[in-house]
């Protein structure tokens, strides 16, 4: 299977008006194939949110990208000028924000709002026309056609997520991010959302990137998921063999602070303390001041990068020495 996209050795900073970095990614690498969804997965804060802004090359002016190559389909979107992202933007990457509201002009209709980004990628494309491709797309999330002319306050969250989704799709990409997109929603809405991702996925064979601190979200769409903590990522491989045998500890307690219906009742367990300040992070293993299994050597030196399975690997000093996790 082809690699669609390649990130290599990625470090993403920010450079705060104290004259201080923060590094959001830090030297993070993964590959997506065609038709595959990755979940991402970490606590606020972990730079799941930054990944996606600089996939799309959306980072703020403090922030830039020092090191790194973000291979999209042969192109590093790392070094590629602005007007040439402008027609991968959206064309062939769109996303998903969280919090559709701020992501929605609240001055614009809806229906001009996605007729507007088709018309910039297609200027042959007549006004009318944009509008009518507009209104299959809503109908196709299971909005009714004439809500075109509606403002984004007439709707409610969860049809506001599901017009991002129409959007994200306006130009038939071959990746979206779908960056926390259930967010604020209660469970019901959250499952409609997630079951239409999954059509959507199915109907036109994309690529996904599904970014969640919620690992039953991501378990519901994703083939393969990537564990990120305090601009690391820290485990990742398959779904069935993160979730079943996880192998790094910040991945069992996560997989731990989730209730699971299978299971008996339990008390769910909460991570101690709280993550690391990122301007100056802790010395070797980041989790390792939260971690119950720390030694010694996690205090001092970072971890590699260790196979641990098929195509499974974790940031963990203890899985070299053949520690489980139980």
């Amino acid at each position: 299977m082809t690699s669609l996209l390649r990130v290599e050795d990625l470090v993403v900073a920010y450079n705060l008006e104290s004259g201080a970095k923060l590094r959001a990614i830090d030297n993070i690498s993964f590959t997506l194939d065609r038709g595959e969804v990755l979940g991402l997965v970490g606590e606020s804060g972990c730079g799941k949110s930054t990944l996606a802004l600089t996939l799309m090359r959306l980072l703020p002016p403090e922030g830039t990208i020092e090191r790194g190559k973000i291979w999209f389909d042969g192109i590093d979107l790392a070094r590629v000028r602005e007007e040439e992202m402008r027609k991968i933007r959206w064309r062939r990457i769109s996303i998903v924000f969280q919090g559709s509201m701020n992501a929605l002009n609240p001055l614009h209709k809806v229906g001009d709002q996605i007729a507007e980004a088709i018309l910039l990628h297609k200027p042959n494309v007549s006004r009318e026309e944009a509008l009518k491709m507009a209104g299959d797309l809503l109908e196709h999330v299971g909005i009714p056609r004439e809500r075109i002319k509606n403002y984004p306050f007439e709707f409610s969250g969860g049809m506001r997520q599901r017009v991002m989704i129409a959007m994200a799709l306006a130009l038939n990409p071959d990746l979206i991010i779908a960056d926390e997109p259930t967010t604020a929603l209660d469970v019901i809405v959250e499952s409609q959302i997630l079951s239409l991702l999954k059509r959507i996925k199915e109907e036109f064979g994309l690529s996904m990137i599904i970014i969640s601190h919620d690992l039953s979200i991501v378990s519901e769409l994703a083939n393969k998921v990537a564990i990120m903590y305090a601009g690391k990522i820290v485990e990742m491989g398959s779904i069935r063999d993160v979730y079943k045998s996880p192998k790094h500890p910040y991945t069992k307690a996560l997989l731990d602070a989730f209730p699971r219906v299978d299971e008996p009742r339990r008390r769910l367990y909460a991570i101690p303390g709280t993550p690391p300040n990122l301007i100056n992070p802790p010395p070797g293993c980041r989790f390792h001041p939260r971690c119950p299994y720390a030694e010694p050597i996690c205090r001092e030196k970072e971890p590699e990068f260790y196979q641990v399975g098929d195509n499974h690997y974790s940031m963990c000093h203890l899985v070299k020495e053949g520690v489980i996790y139980e």
